[in-house]
Formats: structure tokens, C-alpha cells, sequence
């Protein structure tokens, strides 16, 4: 029974926590990390640390990462341009540049600094899209732009990482050379297999009144199914979450089931983990305050005058106006899935300390928040200028 207190604080967490974000319109994500720091060892103690917390908020990491995935569909490469390649490599890349160097610059190893350098290429699906969509950008040009070079930084972000988990704590003793190639096969697989098994429960059971039970348990057995399968293949748990959303996204057509699936994720197990991350963030780091607030403001500096400067410039040269390339500029700016999930598990690792964990938690809270306000003041006057 001593198990069931600690996740009734989680649950109650949530649920205050997502009440007091809808009062004061605080991003939900960011509000629950604040919850997580506030109820935590750093001010009042409430909620400590267990198994049972640590491994739902791993669970909630996994679903994180498949809701990210599951948001990213395919389909959406099918009119892709060299120039969204262009813009996704410059705005990942010189990211990565500043992010690697700003760490080296601090005095860290060159794995921790390679760390920060994925982060800063890595921006946030689940952020941009339903700012673009409440703007009336997101069917735009502009507005697939941004999703496509959004979700082609992500992915890229979240190969880097696991083939630098893969040299750090490796998994397989398969060579990368023939790993890749293998996982790209299964992906392309399970991408052709999938729909057919999920068309074949759909076929008999159809007219019987458990339908959409039973194919929602099956779905459910088919994502972590798809886990297991990418874990063995020697991925991490974060990126398998992805590809296994990645692989289902074209197939989930029912927007019940979506909806289903979105209720457990985002009412369960996604909270569990922002306010495991805010547990997790020391803020008795700041007992030091002159130096860590100096790497925390430097942190979130580099990130946003990186995104945003790579961002415009890269647009400006395939064409974009002065406008919308400032807007797809400050789209890139927001740090959340990826940011939080590397961040999460390099911590776990040892491969960042807590000053680092400390100072990228704080950046996903301030470019989540401020992030959200520069689109909606962009697509105001991009909408005045039409």
C-alpha cells in the first residue's frame, strides 16, 4: 500500500497542476515541470522518488516520444523540395555548432558537449503544430515548411542520439554499418505489415460490439510489440517510442481510436513524466547562483539566437520574405519532446551532470512559453499582409 500514496500525489499533481495551466494559461507541459519542481525535494518535499513513480515516468517518456511520432506522417515527404532539405540542415546544423562549442567552451567532455549539440538541432512537433493550426498557417506553404523541417530536425536529432547511446552503452553488437541498414529494412517492414494486421482485426470483428475495444487493446499490443522489436534491433527506448509512432501514423485512420489513445497518453502516463522531470530538476544548484545562472542564461542565449538566425537566414535564401522567414525563425525556437527526453536519459547515463540537466529543463520552460506568443504576433501580421 505504500506504493499507491506517492502515485496518488503524481495523479493529484496532474490534475491540479493541468487545472491551474487552463486558469492561467500557462502551457500545460511547462506548468506540470513547475508542479513536479514545487511538490519535489527542491522546495517542499511532498513526492519523492521510487520505483513505482520512476518507472511510469518511463513509460510516460515512451509515450512522449510515440505521440511525437504518431504526429509525423510520411505522407507529408511525398512533395518534398531540396529546399526543405536546405533549411533542415542549416537550422540543425549550426544549431549543433553553437551548442557543442558553447559546452566545450564551458570545460565539459566532448560526449556531454556532443549531447547538447542533438538537443540544440532537435525542435518540437507538439509545440509548433497546434500554434500553426490556431494561427490558420498550418496548410500554408510556409506552414508545411515548418512542419516538415520541424519533424526532419527531430528525426535526425533522435538518430544522432542513438547512434551516440549505441558507442556509449551499446545494446547490439552489430556494426553500425549494417545496423542502420537493418533497422531502415524492419522500419519498411513493420511500415507494410502493420496496416494489413490492423485491417485483418478490424475484419473479424467487424459488427461485433466490442469493435473498438478490442481494436484499441490491439493497437496497443502492436505499439509496444513495435518497442520491443526496435529495442532488441539495440535502439533506446525513446527512439523506438518514436519509430513505433512513426510506423503507425499512416495507419491509424479512425480519429476515435486517435482520440483513445491520445486519453491514455496524455492523461496518464505524458504527465507522470513532466513531473518526474521537475522531481529531477535540483534547483539547489543555484546555491552557486553567480555561475550556474551565468551557463543557464548562456544555455538559452546560444539556442535562441542560434535557431533563429540559421532559421531566417536559410529561408531568405530559398525564397521566403523578410516576414516569413522571421516566422519560420521563432517556429524553431520551442525545446520540448526530444529536448526533454535526451536530457532525461543522458542524466540517467552520466553523461550530463545536474547543472546541465538543471539549465535545459529551464530552457524547454522559457522557449515553450515564449515561443507560442512570437508565432501568434507573426501570423497576425502575416495575415494583415495577404
Amino acid at each position: 500500500m505504500e506504493e499507491f500514496y506517492p502515485f496518488f500525489l503524481i495523479v493529484f499533481s496532474g490534475v491540479f497542476f493541468s487545472m491551474l495551466s487552463i486558469r492561467t494559461h500557462i502551457p500545460w507541459a511547462v506548468m506540470l515541470i513547475i508542479g513536479g519542481i514545487v511538490f519535489g525535494p527542491s522546495f517542499l518535499g511532498i513526492i519523492e522518488m521510487n520505483p513505482t513513480i520512476d518507472f511510469i515516468g518511463q513509460i510516460g517518456l515512451i509515450f512522449l516520444m510515440f505521440m511525437a511520432g504518431l504526429e509525423t506522417k510520411i505522407s507529408q515527404f511525398r512533395e518534398f523540395r531540396t529546399s526543405l532539405f536546405f533549411l533542415a540542415f542549416v537550422n540543425g546544423f549550426v544549431p549543433f555548432l553553437v551548442g557543442f562549442g558553447v559546452v566545450w567552451f564551458l570545460g565539459y567532455e566532448t560526449m556531454t558537449s556532443l549531447i547538447v549539440g542533438i538537443i540544440f538541432v532537435s525542435s518540437s512537433v507538439a509545440v509548433v503544430i497546434p500554434s500553426l493550426e490556431v494561427s490558420g498557417v498550418l496548410n500554408t506553404k510556409l506552414g508545411q515548411s515548418v512542419v516538415v523541417t520541424t519533424v526532419l530536425q527531430d528525426i535526425t536529432s533522435l538518430v544522432l542520439l542513438s547512434l551516440l547511446l549505441q558507442s556509449v552503452s551499446p545494446v547490439t553488437e552489430v556494426p553500425l554499418y549494417v545496423f542502420y541498414p537493418v533497422l531502415l529494412g524492419v522500419l519498411i517492414a513493420l511500415r507494410l505489415l502493420i496496416p494489413k494486421l490492423r485491417e485483418w482485426v478490424v475484419k473479424i470483428t467487424t459488427g461485433s460490439p466490442d469493435l473498438f475495444q478490442l481494436e484499441f487493446r490491439s493497437t496497443f499490443l502492436i505499439l509496444i510489440g513495435t518497442v520491443i522489436a526496435f529495442e532488441l534491433l539495440g535502439l533506446h527506448p525513446i527512439v523506438a517510442g518514436f519509430f513505433s509512432g512513426l510506423v503507425l501514423a499512416d495507419s491509424i485512420k479512425s480519429k476515435i481510436l486517435k482520440d483513445k489513445i491520445k486519453t491514455i497518453s496524455y492523461g496518464v502516463f505524458i504527465p507522470t513524466f513532466f513531473i518526474v522531470i521537475g522531481l529531477q530538476t535540483d534547483m539547489g544548484v543555484f546555491k552557486d547562483v553567480g555561475s550556474v545562472l551565468a551557463i543557464m542564461l548562456l544555455i538559452i542565449f546560444s539556442l535562441i539566437t542560434a535557431k533563429y538566425t540559421s532559421g531566417y537566414f536559410a529561408s531568405r535564401i530559398v525564397g521566403f520574405s523578410k516576414l516569413e522567414s522571421s516566422f519560420f525563425a521563432v517556429t524553431s525556437l520551442p525545446q520540448l519532446s526530444t529536448t526533454l527526453a535526451t536530457a532525461f536519459v543522458a542524466f540517467s547515463l552520466g553523461l550530463i551532470d545536474q547543472i546541465l540537466l538543471t539549465s535545459l529543463v529551464i530552457l524547454s520552460i522559457v522557449t515553450v512559453f515564449i515561443s507560442p506568443i512570437l508565432i501568434r504576433l507573426h501570423s497576425v501580421r502575416l495575415n494583415k499582409n495577404k
